[in-house]
């Protein structure tokens, strides 16, 4: 089956929409956190704490329908356990942008695949497509956040 072919489960039932609202990021140090994505630039939308064992700050990258979830009593994920993606339409710029804020982020860098393993290759897709080129950066917590180029859109996407 293809990546854009419906499986059993979802052929011949309504549409109904579901969004991602909020991802929870575990951290070790809430504050350090809260710092760390408030200097990227990302929203505070919601500090509320609730005893010394419930914190929940809730953080919005710029331009994003979704936010994410950092604090105590949220999870029992461990701090650094998280992968999590942001797009770009403009990589480079974005990666600027985070360097210019104090994120170490990678150089670009793109996958091959050869013999059925997966190579990562320093620099930007070859072919310049949408979806294939990155760089990637971790929080204080060592989550890693991959930033993904998308110049265009997946068909149904």
């Amino acid at each position: 089956m293809s990546d854009v072919e419906q499986d059993d489960t979802t052929k011949n039932t309504a549409a109904v929409n579901l969004a991602i609202e909020v991802i929870v990021i575990p951290v070790a140090d809430v504050d350090r956190a809260v710092s760390f994505y408030k200097g990227l630039g990302w929203r505070l939308d919601a500090d509320y704490e609730a005893g010394p064992e419930f914190r929940i700050v809730q953080v919005t990258p710029p331009g994003s329908p979704c936010s994410v979830h950092i604090g105590r009593g949220l999870t029992t994920a461990q701090p650094g356990s998280v992968r999590a993606y942001l797009v770009a339409s403009d990589i480079e710029a974005a990666r600027a942008d985070l360097i210019g804020k104090g994120a170490d982020v990678s150089p670009l860098f793109h996958h091959v695949y050869d013999t059925g393993s997966e190579v990562r290759v320093d620099g930007r897709a070859p072919d310049g497509r949408s979806y294939a080129t990155y760089a990637s950066f971790t929080d204080p917590d060592g989550n890693v956040w991959t930033l993904q180029e998308v110049t265009e859109r997946a068909p149904g996407r």
